[in-house]
């Protein structure tokens, strides 16, 4: 049994360590840590608190996948419910026919389910979107997409939430979720509600999920593509490695920082890091472990292979 995070996952392994070690399942356990860190409202990038987009409105995007059969659920642009994971899980569990929701009809299904409606916009969210915003009459009457181009901050471009888990029947799960790029246009999706992109589970062989420019692990379905080398018989620095390298052969426009981190565990509960950027860490714990470790992220340089 193992969980494994994104660095900012900190506050939701306890609960998923919880699950597991009373024999819960690998799906229980990323959800409750997700929410865990939905909550919190000082992560920017996740939930409650996440930056808002350009028209100072907080959406959220979140997934989360089971090995065994491969089931999914997904919201993209989903506003007024904190926590986007729960809201995914009951897409898998109550739409078998579907795996995503979006937007308006994503609200309407959390509504339709019981949960409860909340304000996402904080405070202090508020407050940094305002002073990015700068003078209102300025932008007016702006074309949004200009408006968005000029709120575009490559600080605050990029964060997510990651969780994998291995429980003790040797399930794998995996859950994305993330406020996404900050300031954004209204109504776009990075890779965390997208299968295969953001994240990606198969018993048979392992787990990915993906943080950093959506945008490019789109392009790449990096998650996929991190499985299918370890489908392929590859060692987990090979297919994290290789994962990297394809994204590096995509180009992106020069104001666009190259940002992506992963984490992998394969089916014997093996994990490993890769980050663009040196000095990433990420979490991981066993339930034998009070406490989880901190781990170096291998970074992937341009041409790494």
């Amino acid at each position: 049994m193992i969980v494994a995070a994104s660095a900012n996952g900190r506050a939701g392994m306890a609960a998923a360590l919880d699950i597991l070690r009373r024999g819960g399942s690998a799906l229980d356990a990323v959800e409750a840590a997700t929410r865990a860190v939905e909550a919190d409202v000082n992560d920017h990038s996740v939930g409650v608190g996440g930056y808002p987009n350009a028209l100072g409105e907080v959406e959220l995007d979140a997934s989360l996948m089971e090995g065994t059969a491969r089931r999914a659920g997904a919201v993209a642009a989903l506003r007024g419910y904190p926590h986007p994971i729960s809201v995914a899980r009951a897409i898998l569990e109550r739409l078998p026919q579907h795996v995503l929701l979006a937007g308006e009809g994503a609200a309407r299904f959390a509504a339709e389910c019981g949960f409860a409606p909340a304000e996402l916009l904080t405070e202090e969210a508020r407050d940094a979107w305002q002073r990015r915003m700068g003078d209102e009459r300025a932008w007016r009457t702006m074309p949004l997409q200009d408006l968005a181009a000029r709120m575009q901050d490559p600080q605050r471009a990029a964060g997510t939430v990651n969780f994998l888990a291995r429980d003790a029947q040797g399930r794998l799960a995996s859950a994305v979720s993330t406020s996404g790029w900050a300031f954004k246009y209204p109504g776009r999706v990075g890779d965390s509600p997208l299968i295969g992109a953001g994240n990606y589970c198969d018993d048979r062989y392992g787990a990915c999920a993906c943080t950093g420019l959506g945008e490019w692990a789109i392009r790449a379905a990096t998650a996929r593509t991190v499985v299918l080398g370890l489908q392929h018989g590859l060692s987990l620095q090979e297919a994290g490695a290789g994962a990297m390298a394809d994204l590096r052969a995509i180009p992106l426009p020069p104001q666009v920082e190259p940002v992506m981190n992963l984490i992998v565990l394969d089916r014997e509960g093996r994990h490993a890091a890769f980050s663009t950027q040196a000095g990433r860490t990420y979490l991981w714990q066993s339930p034998d472990m009070v406490a989880p470790e901190e781990a170096s992220r291998h970074e992937a340089g341009e041409g790494m292979a």
